[in-house]
């Protein structure tokens, strides 16, 4: 089972980064994101199975492939920014991390724009 290997290589880090922190806190950042980088690669056939599920489905549903693209990587951006804004508060840098985060939520409002308007185009079809 993944998720104990998740939580398992988790709480081992965590104890690890927390006596780490004392003695050679540049070490427990670098553990940190090593950590986040092995559970990442841990996830990553969970996520292509996702993908590819979420393909299949918008395929049957004849669903423009481009909406379904910009949606992947939507998300994708927003685990991304999640994951770099975490690494960046537990080097103790929170100003960095919100902006991580506020460049991450610009951008993925920029990816969205064709999607708003192709739902607005569709309302305003369908209303007389």
């Amino acid at each position: 089972m993944e998720i104990m290997q998740i939580v398992g290589l988790g709480i081992i880090a965590t104890i690890l980064i927390v006596i780490l922190k004392e003695s050679r806190p540049e070490f427990a950042v670098l553990l940190s994101i090593v950590t986040g980088v092995i559970i990442f690669l841990l996830i990553v056939p969970q996520l292509v199975y996702v993908v590819d599920t979420i393909s299949s489905l918008s395929s049957r549903a004849n669903v423009d492939i481009s909406y379904f693209n910009t949606i992947v990587k939507i998300i994708g951006m927003a685990y991304l920014v999640e994951f770099a804004s975490q690494i960046s508060r537990d080097a103790g840098q929170d100003s960095i991390a919100m902006k991580i985060e506020l460049g991450g939520k610009v951008l993925i409002m920029v990816l969205a724009i064709p999607i708003l308007l192709a739902l607005m185009d569709l309302i305003i079809k369908i209303l007389p």
